[in-house]
């Protein structure tokens, strides 16, 4: 009975500790307000970025339990609602599943406001009708904010990773392949474009932001766009023409009537183009079977893409 005893008692033990350690591995500081970001810091929260133009940029974040110096990096960018929490909370799973950390910033209306500057990484004070005399300097580009945002994490962590990983999703999927052509010397290496709802495609017959032209992606290399690890996902079912926020003028119609039918026209554009100059070209279209526009299926789905 005393044997019996002792059995009981370390196997309530290892259940408390059990629970102990899902509770530590899925805790959700953010009702507590910012965290100072260090190498000790597990679960969820949010902490206070504010190394770009005076701005503070709460960034979102998920960090699994066992994480090391080396563990890897996945930068999400949410969609137009800005809803930088429920992304962060999209990828929380895949993130204990892979052993990966999840960062989300949020750009928020106030500080990125529009399309112009969330979606077109503010490069321009109006993307549609683009100047060099409505250029913005390149510091104040919400796509400069990914780089710094790196090092700051690398360094709170004690994280040694020499890139990180991308996945956006609609709105985030525009700024996603829109960073890769304005930053192509950032130090991400696999991207997962998402539910875009259109694209700017690599050609210098078009303007910007549909095209190349009149914008400083005149001065891109093709050859160094397309050695680039890209996937542009899309739901089987994101077809809806009338889709709600869905952009539709000549420009963006010409590209296709739904998200499928641009995800699509991006993808060949591109892969005719680097067949036309004989360029490696790195790039892969992913249709989710049966998949709509939902961001949590699409998070599920480009986790992974990176990591198998």
């Amino acid at each position: 009975m005393k044997s019996h005893n002792h059995v009981l008692r370390i196997l309530f033990i290892l259940s408390i500790l059990s629970s102990f350690t899902s509770c530590s591995d899925n805790s959700d500081n953010s009702i507590n307000g910012p965290v100072i970001l260090d190498e000790f810091v597990t679960g969820s929260g949010y902490f206070e970025f504010s190394d770009f133009q005076s701005l503070i940029i709460k960034t979102y974040y998920h960090i699994p339990i066992y994480v090391t110096n080396n563990t890897p990096i996945v930068f999400v960018f949410h969609g137009a609602g800005r809803n930088a929490k429920d992304y962060r909370d999209a990828m929380i799973a895949k993130s204990n599943q892979f052993n990966f950390i999840v960062i989300v910033p949020e750009f928020s209306i106030a500080n990125f406001p529009g399309g112009d500057g969330y979606n077109l990484g503010n490069v321009f004070i109006d993307g549609d009708n683009p100047s060099i005399g409505t250029l913005n300097p390149e510091e104040e580009w919400a796509f400069s904010v990914i780089e710094p945002l790196f090092d700051f994490i690398k360094q709170s962590l004690n994280n040694s990773t020499p890139k990180y990983h991308i996945f956006g999703h609609s709105a985030g999927g525009q700024f996603a392949h829109r960073f890769m052509m304005f930053k192509p010397n950032a130090r991400f290496d696999k991207v997962v474009s998402s539910g875009s709802g259109w694209y700017t495609v690599p050609d210098l017959d078009i303007n910007f932001p549909y095209g190349f032209k009149n914008s400083p992606l005149e001065d891109n290399s093709f050859e160094n766009l397309f050695e680039k690890q890209l996937t542009i996902q899309i739901g089987e079912l994101d077809n809806d023409p009338n889709s709600a926020g869905l952009r539709h003028n000549q420009f963006a119609d010409a590209q296709g009537l739904n998200r499928l039918e641009r995800a699509n026209h991006f993808f060949d554009e591109a892969l005719q183009l680097s067949q036309e100059n004989n360029l490696e070209f790195n790039w892969d279209l992913h249709i989710n079977e049966e998949g709509t526009h939902n961001y949590l299926t699409a998070s599920e789905s480009a986790a992974n893409l990176i990591f198998n």
